[in-house]
């Protein structure tokens, strides 16, 4: 992933978070689940640059978004506790897979500081960017 998608990304996601009157911390990995870019939004409470490192880490190295990865991460699911592994994952909503337009996975951005429901329509938006 180019360092201008993130950045683009990271915009989309600002835009949208102000929109909604929300404040949220966006972090973007690219493939390998390394950090591409970053941004806390003033006031948003400091448990959430972790949170948010970890959905996007999740959606990458598991190749899908974190609320999914939360269907087979429970207590019932076929994998519980899975979230323990590779430093640290989450499961729960706000971490997008991010892919290229052949479906190549090409990173992952995670949003976390409001609600789950918010953290993924926030990232969804600064993932459509990618495509517009």
């Amino acid at each position: 992933m180019k360092m201008s998608f993130a950045q683009t990304m990271l915009q989309a996601a600002v835009q949208e978070a102000e929109r909604l009157n929300l404040k949220v911390c966006i972090s973007i990995v690219d493939m390998a689940a390394w950090p591409m870019a970053f941004l806390r939004m003033d006031g948003t409470p400091l448990g959430s640059i972790d949170v948010s490192q970890k959905k996007a880490r999740t959606a990458v190295l598991f190749q899908m978004d974190s609320a999914d990865f939360a269907k087979i991460a429970h207590p019932d699911g076929q994998a519980y506790s899975l979230e323990n592994t590779n430093g640290g994952l989450t499961s729960f909503g706000g971490g997008i897979v991010l892919k290229s337009a052949d479906g190549t996975v090409i990173g992952g951005i995670g949003v976390s500081g409001a609600s789950s429901e918010d953290d993924v329509a926030i990232a969804r938006v600064a993932a459509n960017a990618l495509t517009s």
